[in-house]
């Protein structure tokens, strides 16, 4: 019986974790696929790799075969005895139908008997590397007249794919990706297939792209609903009367009460992100701030004085000499 050196075939150290061998398995075994590898020996190659990966991806076939290894008996003709009354806890779990048709190596066969929870044929291997191909994530900046009203942008993504030979390589995709109309800061929106490709006939993963939302001049977002700063002199507060306000859409009339002061927040119903289907678009919110010139003319002071003395006993500051 010829004794099998699962790292060696595996191309990994004695002490690989998990993630090292899965990694390591998947290289190999789209590297000698059948569907694939211009390799000569590629079918034998790709059945020692999945055989390899069968004992060393289980953790308690991995523990018996690293004591088999070290306490077994290796001969010059490269034949294996293992140590004296060695026994796997996995021998005979398997009919004598299922191990007559199984596809492992002698040495597999003696150690383990047969053991189920491997590949027990060549089809079981190919079907393990038909293997999904990766999700991409990847992130698009908006700005917000973009996110209100829907577009169409284009996106260059480096993706990784493997070529006829099965190995990896990188290449640039183009992509087209239409922007529905009402998406929101963090959405995501999965684009099925256009992720990397799938190995061994697997399916292709998906391209996940979160919605970002470009800094806007004076808009901020707050779910759907748009936020405003909206100056206003203090004169169209004390009075009140109606102003011009920007929205997603275009300017509107919004009416500034009388009396109004800074901080006061006004709604305008609808104007924020458009609603997607049956939803409700988000509305615009919009918050005043009284503003003063910087330099103001002798008959503006003297109008303030008078204004002053008619209202000499409002005092705002009031709240604090309680």
């Amino acid at each position: 019986m010829e004794f099998k050196d699962y790292y060696k075939i595996l191309g990994v150290a004695e002490n690989a974790d998990a993630s090292a061998i899965k990694a390591s398995y998947r290289k190999l075994a789209r590297k000698y696929h059948p569907d694939v590898s211009k390799e000569a020996n590629a079918e034998q190659q790709f059945k020692e790799v999945g055989e390899a990966y069968t004992v060393l991806k289980d953790p308690e076939k991995r523990a018996e075969y690293d004591v088999l290894r070290k306490q077994g008996s290796r001969r010059a003709d490269g034949g294996f005895q293992p140590p004296p009354d060695w026994q796997s806890a996995h021998a005979g779990q398997r009919s004598h139908s299922q191990s007559s048709n199984a596809d492992y190596s002698d040495f597999f066969d003696s150690i383990f008997g047969a053991s189920s929870g491997g590949f027990r044929h060549a089809d079981d291997f190919q079907r393990s590397a038909n293997q999904r191909g990766r999700d991409i994530h990847h992130k698009i900046a908006l700005f917000l007249e973009e996110a209100h009203l829907g577009c169409q942008r284009q996106l260059s993504l480096r993706v990784s794919e493997p070529d006829q030979n099965g190995f990896i390589r990188q290449r640039d995709k183009t992509l087209n990706v239409k922007i529905p109309a009402g998406v929101i800061q963090g959405q995501h929106i999965r684009l099925a297939g256009q992720g990397e490709a799938g190995v061994g006939g697997g399916k292709a993963g998906d391209l996940l792209l979160e919605i970002e939302f470009a800094p806007h001049p004076y808009f901020a977002v707050d779910g759907k609903n748009i936020l405003l700063t909206l100056p206003i002199t203090c004169w169209e507060a004390a009075l009140g009367t109606s102003v011009e306000a920007p929205t997603l859409s275009g300017k509107v009339k919004l009416k500034i009460p009388k009396g109004a002061s800074s901080g006061n927040k006004l709604r305008i119903k609808g104007k924020g992100l458009v609603g997607k289907a049956s939803e409700v678009s988000g509305d615009q919110i919009v918050t005043l701030q009284i503003s003063l010139p910087n330099v103001h003319s002798s008959e503006a002071e003297a109008l303030y004085q008078q204004l002053a003395e008619c209202e000499s006993e409002f005092n705002p500051r009031h709240v604090f000499e309680r």
